[in-house]
């Protein structure tokens, strides 16, 4: 059986969450499982908690003594992992079904293309779930698998030979579209990716706003998304449009002001290596229902 690392990133300041994370992960029927438990800007003698789950053999804790942000801490966690299979879970998801494992080991061993799966996304009070976390431009039912162009960061799995093949997470965004950023370099590279609604994590309704970089990030990564991944005049129509669609979502001055910080930040700072993908890919893009312009 194909080993499954699940790479739980934490702050340490919900040790109950976690273990509620970490346990639902170790529960898995039929399938090998390891949990790679990074701490991200925590103390040298950091420890998850009391619960006797941290003790498991399976899982193995990583301590990281500043924040580096998402990406980077979750590639810690890779670098730490031994499986075929990785899934970024957060710490305060969780799964209900002991046969989700078994589900994407099967999957991803009928299907040697196939390099991420995102899932659905639950919301544990029976809400219907947020669209943000359908993967795709027609979100309005969650329930309808289909192919995608991304994929959720805290909600995924992917092969580790397309993690690789995409040259893992982009460290520098620290947080935001870092997903989009490696789905892109997969698909390039031939992979598939699927959302997939009967992979189910549950996750407390919250909102991405909660942060107080998020408008700034969100600019920020979005050209440098665009300045890492596409070609030029797909990579200025992109800033273009997402310039007018953030024009007509957010009305608030302090909000606008905050965006267009980080979009000009995102064209004053290096973005990174330029890798972009090739037109064949875009149009893959653009017949999976996504066009890298939006």
């Amino acid at each position: 059986m194909s080993l499954l690392s699940v790479v739980v990133l934490t702050m340490g300041n919900r040790p109950a969450e976690l273990a509620r994370a970490v346990r639902s992960a170790l529960d898995q029927d039929d399938v090998d499982v390891e949990v790679i438990l990074v701490g991200n800007g925590v103390s040298g003698d950091w420890t998850p908690g009391d619960d006797d789950v941290f003790e498991d053999k399976r899982v193995t804790v990583v301590r990281l003594p500043r924040n580096v942000g998402i990406p980077a801490g979750r590639n810690r966690g890779v670098e730490a992992s031994t499986g075929e299979i990785i899934l970024f879970l957060d710490d305060d998801g969780w799964y209900r079904s002991p046969r989700l494992g078994a589900h994407l080991r099967d999957r991803f061993a009928a299907d040697p293309a196939l390099g991420i799966v995102s899932f659905r996304v639950r919301d544990p009070e029976g809400g219907r779930g947020e669209r943000r976390h359908v993967p795709r431009l027609r979100a309005g039912d969650p329930e309808r698998s289909s192919a995608v162009t991304t994929f959720l960061g805290g909600a995924c799995a992917m092969r580790r030979a397309a993690f690789d093949a995409a040259g893992g997470l982009p460290e520098d965004f620290f947080y935001a579209h870092e997903e989009t950023d490696l789905a892109w370099q997969a698909m390039n590279a031939g992979y598939r990716i699927v959302y997939d609604a009967s992979a189910v994590m549950y996750h407390p309704a919250v909102l991405p706003t909660r942060h107080a970089m998020f408008y700034r990030y969100n600019a920020r990564n979005r050209v440098w998304l665009a300045r890492r991944n596409l070609p030029w005049p797909l990579a200025l129509t992109y800033c273009a449009v997402w310039v007018g669609m953030t024009l007509l979502r957010e009305r608030r001055p302090a909000a606008l002001r905050s965006w267009f910080k980080g979009f000009a930040e995102g064209w004053r700072r290096p973005a990174g290596p330029r890798r972009p993908i090739s037109w064949r890919t875009a149009w893959r893009m653009t017949r999976t229902g996504r066009p890298p312009i939006i």
